[in-house]
């Protein structure tokens, strides 16, 4: 089996240590750090995530692989970043107010930095308050990306976007949403610019958001 394929089960089943050794020894071989990150990792998490839809594992098994996908990415870093020396553009991402959750979140920013943003992570539990002063705070922001795990936090996110459509500075950010519960139909309602339905998605919409101007959902 390839270091690849090897990498991308460690990842699945949540062996933080056999990550390591498993990217170094692909790094060796003369994989790209790309190559790595996707078929190695952000697949393999993709695959979880599935399981876990599936209700074939649970929520400590995803955990466990976000912790080694985590730890994969701090290792293969160094690379992505010399490997790409792009900028696209400052996001903002954050899990809208009353959602604790961050794994979709924070595979969106890790996927955005590979593609070459600049992402600043705002966390989780973020008030549409937080989200106008950081918009502010950051002049050189043009993209603002929403995550929601709950339904029951539709409405912070529905609120969030609104309290950013009513500010002066919403002509010069493009805000995306996504998330388990969020549909395209919900994002054009609540007026927001693009809605992605996983990670790999999100980078593409960013990428069209800023490139085309455009208010179209995709």
């Amino acid at each position: 089996m390839a270091a690849i394929e090897e990498l991308a089960l460690a990842v699945e089943e949540g062996n933080v240590k056999l990550v390591t050794s498993l990217i170094q020894e692909a790094l060796r071989s003369g994989e790209a750090p790309n190559e790595i990150l996707n078929r190695g990792m952000i697949d393999a998490l993709g695959n979880v995530g599935e399981k876990y839809r599936l209700g074939e594992i649970f929520v400590p098994e995803m955990i466990l692989a976000a912790r080694a996908m985590k730890k994969g990415v701090e290792v293969l870093k160094p690379y992505l970043i010399s490997d790409n020396n792009r900028l696209l553009g400052k996001v903002l991402i954050g899990t809208v107010a009353g959602d604790l959750h961050d794994i979709g979140k924070n595979l969106v920013g890790m996927m955005l930095e590979n593609a070459g943003f600049e992402v600043v992570d705002l966390g989780i539990d973020v008030s549409a308050q937080k989200l106008i002063d950081s918009v502010a705070r950051h002049p050189d922001a043009v993209l603002v990306g929403l995550s929601a795990l709950l339904t029951t936090t539709l409405p912070a996110m529905r609120e969030s976007v609104h309290a950013l459509n009513g500010q002066a500075f919403r002509e010069r950010i493009k805000i995306m949403v996504g998330g388990a519960p969020v549909t395209e139909e919900f994002a054009k309602e609540i007026g927001a610019d693009g809605y992605s339905q996983n990670a790999a998605e999100a980078v593409v919409l960013a990428k069209r958001l800023l490139g085309e101007d455009e208010h179209e959902i995709h």
